[in-house]
């Protein structure tokens, strides 16, 4: 392997996949929305928040990274050393504009504008199951509506001191998924008691969630007595969990709520939903938290469950293999 100066190898590896193409291969960037980018070339893979990851056809999450010398090696095919070569060959001759992080400067949330009628919004929570009188109590809190002009529920994540902070949006009836523009995942989605209490249980999103507080009606516990916090889904790339790091809602979590001793894990039936649950079970219990995974005994998710436990048809869209 021809030599290459150890400082020539960290200063390319110190460019990020996003300031890579956007300064040298523009015409490969695609906008997907605030913050989030994707290629021409390769439409699965998503570039946010300094990471990069390609996701599999099954919706399941594959190489990923941070660096545009990692992409150059696992999507391009490139040799180590042809790569580096590249990426310091493009800086040589053109110069590099940095591209500024959202951690260093963040963006207020923009919340989607509110419909005028959430007829849309209750009628399809309720044919996935969800109690009707647990949703009119969050949207009478501002945690749910359903936005103009598009018809999406809006599932919104506030702070302590009540400041919105997150919104997850969801297609009613159709596979969109998204979040609101300058959305900060450490405030995710979730639901409080009205009292004090020391067991979390965390789920992905906001339907696992709202759907998790019916199974507990169900089951004649009203109101909920437990935090339902949600993850604003999971990220599993093979570098994240080599890095062993807790979703950002988790962490915020347990900065904002001290007290909290057990974590109840009920996240999906899947191999990211698994992988997740693995990597944050460890990670937990290091930290001296009683944790333990309860994942549904049927279907893929929450939702799924509790369809199958009202005997209810389950959404379509969920409608894949899961982890048995």
């Amino acid at each position: 392997m021809p030599y290459i100066d150890p400082k020539v190898i960290e200063e390319a590896k110190r460019m990020d996949l996003l300031t890579y193409l956007q300064n040298f291969e523009p015409h490969e960037l695609v906008r997907f929305s605030s913050g989030v980018y994707r290629t021409k070339t390769h439409s699965n893979l998503k570039i946010s928040n300094g990471k990069w990851c390609l996701w599999n056809d099954n919706g399941q999450p594959g190489d990923g990274g941070r660096s545009a010398l990692d992409y150059l090696i696992k999507i391009q095919g490139m040799k180590f050393t042809e790569a580096v070569e590249q990426i310091v060959g493009y800086a040589a001759v053109m110069p590099v504009i940095p591209i500024p992080q959202q951690t260093t400067s963040p963006k207020e949330l923009t919340l989607p504008k509110k419909n005028t009628s959430h007829v849309r919004m209750m009628k399809y929570l309720q044919g996935r199951g969800i109690d009707r009188d647990i949703l009119i109590d969050c949207f009478n809190a501002g945690l749910i509506y359903e936005s103009a002009p598009y018809h999406n529920v809006v599932f919104v994540g506030k702070d302590l001191k009540g400041k919105e902070r997150y919104a997850s949006l969801r297609g009613i009836g159709t596979e969109f998924k998204g979040e609101a523009g300058g959305s900060d995942k450490r405030f995710a989605f979730g639901l409080s008691p009205n009292g004090v209490s020391d067991t979390v249980h965390f789920l992905e999103g906001g339907i696992d969630a709202l759907s998790y507080a019916t199974l507990q009606k169900l089951n004649g516990i009203t109101p909920i007595k437990d935090y339902l916090w949600t993850l604003g889904g999971v990220y599993t790339s093979k570098r994240h969990i080599e890095e062993k790091k807790l979703p950002d809602s988790i962490e915020q979590f347990f900065k904002d709520h001290p007290n909290v001793k057990l974590a109840v894990l009920h996240l999906d039936n899947d191999i990211a939903g698994r992988s997740a649950t693995k990597m944050i079970m460890d990670i937990l219990s290091s930290r001296g938290i009683v944790v333990c995974d309860k994942h549904m005994p049927s279907g893929k998710d929450c939702n799924d469950y509790l369809c199958d436990r009202l005997g209810i048809p389950r959404n379509k869209s969920t409608e894949r293999s899961h982890v048995r």
